[in-house]
């Protein structure tokens, strides 16, 4: 069968081949009707742009890249999901890049492969997003760039939930449970996140007028081993907690198995939460209390955010935008509520 073309795409919209390629390209100043026309012929056709001629035309790759260093493969799964809708609404590439955060040369790694794989754009995870070098070397190099789930860096736009409120308000339903011994596992200490989610924590316990004891507060790394050591350190302790609050959802189903082995009953003997709301989060029994923080949707805001930089009018928002905040939720199960 011939392939459809952007001749094809313009017929059938009643529009001339430049409008086609304005709305394929996200540019300025198009109706908003005849958007919809050349969106549905699009959408009809099943056209497909040319990438290799969309970027000899446009000097741009219409790729954009993921840079991560984070141990959670369902924070990073749902992330790139949303990412991949947006890119494949919006006729884009992904291109992805697995960093360590603290080899000594990660910002000349980082921007060796944007160059290389000619990305018009990338999206940053903790702890890379805390880096200051690096996004001066995207700023230098003026590569357009959005951060996730951090306050550590200060204008630089972000995607992001309030995670100390968040992490506030799944202490307090603990507490509203009758919990006063509540444990809490610490997220990997290169991440803002995880500073962010211990002080919504510790601002409930104050609040309540409750004791944290040291042997109370372990220390994860966001990854399911980590998740296991500090709860067995929380359940050895000579009167252990009666909640568990882990800083993610890999962390929480640790403290869950563990409590498993024990044979402590989840939530008779001990209540325990996490955050982000992944899959997992699902899969475990009981199903896991969690803050729902929509990554999919984050990813998705984020990637459309880069490529809607691709016009001046779009650059200017969006070094402009700074955060940009979405709801969470608090997602309460069977290991907390019975």
């Amino acid at each position: 069968m011939r392939s459809v073309t952007i001749d094809d795409v313009a017929k059938a919209a009643g529009v001339s081949i430049k409008t086609v390629s304005r709305v394929v390209n996200r540019e300025p100043n198009v109706r908003a009707a005849t958007k919809e026309k050349v969106e549905a012929a699009i959408k009809e056709l099943n056209y497909r742009p040319n990438q290799s001629a969309r970027g000899l035309a446009s000097r741009r790759s219409y790729m954009i890249g993921l840079v991560y260093d984070n141990p959670s493969p369902n924070y990073l799964a749902n992330l790139q999901a949303g990412m991949i809708e947006a890119c494949r609404d919006n006729h884009y590439g992904l291109a992805l890049n697995p960093v360590t955060y603290h080899a000594e040369d990660m910002v000349e790694q980082v921007m060796h492969w944007a160059r290389q794989a000619f990305v018009d754009g990338v999206v940053l995870t903790p702890p890379l997003t805390d880096s200051e070098a690096l996004l001066e070397a995207l700023r230098a190099a003026d590569i357009p760039f959005v951060i996730m789930s951090s306050r550590g860096t200060a204008g630089a736009p972000a995607v992001l939930i309030d995670e100390e409120e968040a992490a506030y308000q799944m202490t307090r339903h603990l507490i509203d449970m009758g919990h006063s011994r509540i444990g809490f596992i610490k997220g990997h200490p290169d991440h803002y996140s995880s500073r962010c989610r211990f002080m919504g924590f510790e601002k409930a316990m104050k609040e309540g007028g409750l004791e944290m004891p040291a042997g109370y507060i372990g220390q994860g790394y966001f990854d399911f081993a980590s998740g296991r050591e500090a709860a067995s350190q929380l359940l050895s302790q000579p009167t252990p907690p009666t909640a568990v609050f882990a800083s993610n959802d890999d962390m929480a189903a640790a403290v869950i198995y563990e409590a498993h082995s024990r044979k402590i009953d989840v939530p008779g003997e001990l209540a325990v939460a996490g955050f982000d709301d992944t899959p997992l989060s699902r899969q475990v029994w009981p199903g896991l209390t969690t803050v729902r923080q929509p990554i999919r949707a984050m990813g998705r805001m984020a990637a459309e955010a880069l490529m809607d930089a691709m016009t001046a009018e779009g650059r200017k928002k969006l070094e402009e935008a700074g955060e940009m905040a979405i709801d969470f939720e608090l997602q309460l199960r069977g290991s907390t509520v019975r």
